[in-house]
């Protein structure tokens, strides 16, 4: 049966090109998938740290998660609206950018950050279930965790949408309840006071955001795939720009609204529920389902990713239904291992080392964005990415490799992570700067290389036509 059919529970296709006969959906789908996605405790967390770190008050705060976030918004949109026209994930996509071959480095490391903000929302998720049901122990709250985030990802595409679209309204419902709550309430004397404009702390949250949707990009036309390529490419961008650019500034507001309305220092989370009184058992219980089906997500991309990794050395093999669930499975039991056998502090470390991987991501956006926009222009011949040889791509394409690593290069002097600190790291404390100088520099490098290759695709390509 095919995805389409209303009969069909578990998805049928995995990194196969989608036909136009199994075509479905709406662009508005995005819209509620992206929103529904960032209402989240991580997002909130994240937003606090706006306040509690760098140090700005209300009004900067905002409008530099605003900024952030609506620039930032505009690559995960780019990325988003190529899913229609192609057919099939992101990662497959990256083939005809770096060669067969060569784009397995880049399925590598989105394999790793998957699987890492995976064990680490199941950890967040078994540490919620445990404050919600103390007679949970901890082991177990992560197991059920985890095992209702990965039975949503076997479902698949599908379901996750389903989802999401009831999350909006849920999950924006009682965030608005949330503000309300706490604007209808008294507010401390410093409320609008506490902190202050400071260079640094302005441009690092304006980072923050932009990194922060960036950071989306490797998977996120996985979940526009399956919509007509009759809807262009105008709906599913603004579709994708909205819904991941109004989730994430409410949720980036809300945890900076949080714990200014409570007493300096309070812990983000805590001051969540101390500012919204009676409705903070609640909203503990919505985030934490929320968090439960956003982790869908990350398993969905880890498998799609090990389905690639497979496939790129087994022609076109593609899994059945009880292999991905096999495949599921062996993710699930060494995810929940890895957290069960976890330090305290597992969280923010590997959240560290997950965040510095955007090192990685940033020249890789860069040159999934110029080939599809300004050189192949969309165009690009779906049959040679299945090839076992690459086609007109071949198995390394070495003008994205060369532009992708100088793009690496160039980010280190200014890299701020928890793993590496750039000998210009501290030229704005706490700002990393280093996407900005990938961007910069692989950008241009790509569009020179390219276009000046660009003649000897079109001939390989006449010549696999005769």
């Amino acid at each position: 049966m095919s995805e389409n059919n209303p009969q069909t529970l578990i998805e049928n296709n995995t990194v196969e090109y989608v036909p136009p006969a199994e075509r479905h959906g709406k662009a508005r789908d995005l819209f509620t998938l992206w929103f529904s996605t960032n209402i989240a405790p991580l997002p909130i967390v994240t937003g606090a740290m706006v306040v509690q770190v760098f140090h700005l008050d209300l009004f900067w705060g905002l409008l530099a998660i605003a900024l952030g976030h609506m620039f930032g918004g505009i690559f995960i949109a780019l990325a988003s609206a190529q899913g229609p026209q192609l057919g099939i994930p992101q990662m497959v996509q990256s083939r005809g950018q770096f060669g067969r071959y060569g784009a397995l480095l880049i399925v590598f490391f989105a394999a790793i950050i998957y699987v890492g903000f995976f064990i680490s929302n199941i950890v967040l998720s078994g540490k919620s279930i445990h404050g919600l049901a103390p007679s949970v122990p901890m082991p177990a709250a992560i197991i059920i965790g985890a095992i209702s985030a990965t039975a949503i990802g076997v479902i698949g595409y599908r379901f996750i949408h389903t989802l999401n679209r009831i999350g909006t309204w849920v999950m924006g419902a009682a965030l608005f309840a949330g503000f309300a709550w706490i604007f209808c309430g008294e507010l401390p004397a410093d409320f609008l006071t506490r902190g202050a404009f400071n260079a640094h702390g302005f441009v690092a949250t304006l980072c923050l955001g932009i990194i922060w949707q960036i950071s989306f990009s490797p998977y996120v036309s996985d979940y526009s795939r399956y919509l007509p390529a009759s809807v262009g490419i105008a709906k599913p961008f603004w579709a994708t720009y909205l819904g991941a650019c109004l989730g994430t500034i409410l949720s980036f507001s809300f945890g900076a609204v949080a714990v200014l309305a409570t007493p300096e220092g309070t812990e983000a989370m805590d001051a969540v529920k101390q500012a919204t009184g009676a409705l903070g058992p609640a909203l503990m219980l919505l985030f934490l389902l929320n968090i439960i089906s956003h982790n869908a997500l990350n398993l969905y991309g880890a498998v799609l990713s090990i389905v690639t990794s497979i496939q790129t050395f087994a022609g076109t093999w593609t899994p059945s239904i009880p292999v991905r669930v096999v495949l599921s499975g062996v993710i699930l039991l060494g995810c929940c291992l890895t957290a069960l056998s976890a330090s305290a502090d597992f969280v923010s470390h590997f959240i560290g080392l997950i965040l510095a991987l955007l090192l990685v991501l940033v020249p890789w956006a860069s040159i999934n964005l110029i080939d599809f926009y300004l050189i192949k222009r969309g165009q690009y011949d779906i049959a040679s990415i299945f090839k076992a040889d690459g086609g007109i791509y071949g198995r390394f394409n070495m003008h994205a490799i060369i532009a992708y690593f100088i793009g690496i290069i160039v980010q280190l002097p200014f890299a701020n992570t928890s793993i590496y600190v750039g000998p210009y790291a501290n030229y704005l404390e706490g700002a990393d700067l280093s996407w900005l100088a990938g961007l910069l520099v692989t950008c241009p490098l790509y569009y020179c290389l390219a276009t000046r290759g660009k003649a000897s695709i079109k001939a390989a390509s006449l010549a696999e036509q005769h």
